[in-house]
């Protein structure tokens, strides 16, 4: 078959299933709304894509008749919207889908095919989505897509612009890459965070647990434990609390291929088989849950704000500092004993720094390291959870915890001889 009639079939069949799409809209729209007057049904659709066509094939020296065409279409809507809008009536979104079946023509001569197929799917998903979209958009808190805002204007635009040498005195590392990791860090915790306050508003406490690791498995482990304090003893809180920590491990591989992949490659055996176990463990749990599975919110406070991205930043490099001084000073157990410190506190950020710092030190040093920060950040979530949730409320979970502990730091402290 010539492109041409490939070309203007496709174009033709778009057309007219857009045109069923608005009419299928327009249904639902106007039980739901006031009637506007609308501009066309599916034989105005299908007539538009093949005029759009036509006059886009017609102009290829000249655009000209193409635009006109444009033109016509928008003076004629703008009389219909005037009318529209004597009775307090208004809406431009059949139009701008107009438009777009208008520029089909267009778009498919000037692009391989399946964009038109994308062009087209895109209208018929947004349009079928309206109701969901809108209940979506009243969820939305606007003070944090300000503050994503912000963020990709500073990593999309300042990212750039930071030298990638090491500019700064007994640092190892360039502040292009320092904001980097914080932007890969807040990144990672900011899609855990969405995931759990919009996608999944009716979330129970197992799968706030798994999500709320993604984002901070500490913060889970204390909203989970004050929530047992308040509820009494649940299995399956003690399953979500469990899950949490799981999590972190997937998650510290996952940091660990993206910053320095040979370390992650070693982490996966290790840290996969304390998740699964984890895991494992906190659905033998689910399975005596005589608690009701309610709507549980772990956290309102965006990782991706300013002031936490700063914080961070500042210190990933107090931590590259730290790290370099007992290093050097110290050697292999001075590093041991900052790390085991360390886990009481966030360790993200020093996490961060050995994977990303040149220091002199081995990979089995490294991975030393990050297994004894995992193992006494255990500990101090089994502490958490005890002192918010109280021993006889969240002793199970606590238990657990301490005992991914213990295995971490053993596993840490034997690397050597395992590996």
């Amino acid at each position: 078959m010539p492109i041409e009639l490939v070309h203007f079939i496709l174009v033709t069949v778009f057309g007219f299933l857009v045109g069923l799409e608005v009419k299928s809209y327009r249904k639902t729209y106007s039980k739901t709304k006031n009637t506007n007057y609308f501009f066309g049904d599916v034989r105005t659709f299908s007539f538009v894509a093949i005029l759009g066509y036509t006059l886009f094939v017609l102009s290829k020296s000249s655009l000209l008749p193409f635009i006109a065409g444009m033109c016509s279409l928008t003076i004629l809507y703008a009389l219909l919207y005037y009318k529209n809008l004597q009775e307090n009536k208004r809406s431009i979104l059949l139009f701008v889908v107009m438009l777009i079946v208008y520029s089909f023509g267009a778009f498919i001569e000037s692009f391989p095919l399946w964009m038109g197929a994308l062009l087209y799917v895109s209208i018929v998903f947004i349009l079928n989505a309206d109701r969901s979209l809108a209940d979506f958009i009243e969820r939305i808190n606007v003070e944090e897509f300000e503050t994503l805002g912000k963020m990709l204007l500073l990593s999309a635009v300042i990212l750039p612009l930071l030298p990638n040498e090491n500019v700064i005195p007994h640092l190892p590392l360039s502040p292009f890459k320092i904001w980097l990791a914080v932007v890969v860090i807040s990144g990672i915790s900011y899609g855990g965070y969405i995931l759990q306050k919009y996608f999944f508003p009716s979330k129970g406490y197992l799968l706030a647990g798994i999500l709320g690791g993604v984002y901070s498995s500490t913060a889970t482990t204390v909203v989970l434990a004050r929530k047992a304090k308040q509820a009494g003893a649940s299995p399956l809180i003690d399953a979500a609390i469990i899950a949490a920590t799981a999590v972190m491990y997937l998650r510290l591989v996952i940091i660990a291929l993206i910053f320095n992949f040979e370390i992650g490659k070693k982490l996966i055996i290790p840290f996969g088989l304390l998740a699964l176990f984890g895991l494992g463990i906190s659905l033998l749990y689910v399975m005596h849950r005589p608690t009701k599975n309610e709507h549980l919110q772990i956290s309102d406070n965006n990782p991706l704000e300013l002031k936490t991205a700063f914080i961070f930043a500042f210190l990933f490099v107090i931590m590259i500092l730290a790290t370099q001084y007992v290093t050097k000073m110290y050697g292999s157990s001075g590093l041991e004993l900052l790390s085991f410190i360390v886990g009481f506190t966030d360790i993200d950020p020093f996490i961060l720094s050995i994977l990303t710092g040149k220091f002199e030190i081995t990979q089995l040093q490294i991975i030393t390291a990050i297994m004894i920060a995992a193992g006494s950040n255990n500990f101090l979530k089994a502490i958490y959870a005890l002192w918010f949730g109280g021993i006889q409320q969240s002793k199970t979970a606590a238990f657990w915890i301490f005992i991914f502990g213990l295995i971490t730091l053993l596993f840490g402290l034997n690397i050597e001889r395992i590996i």
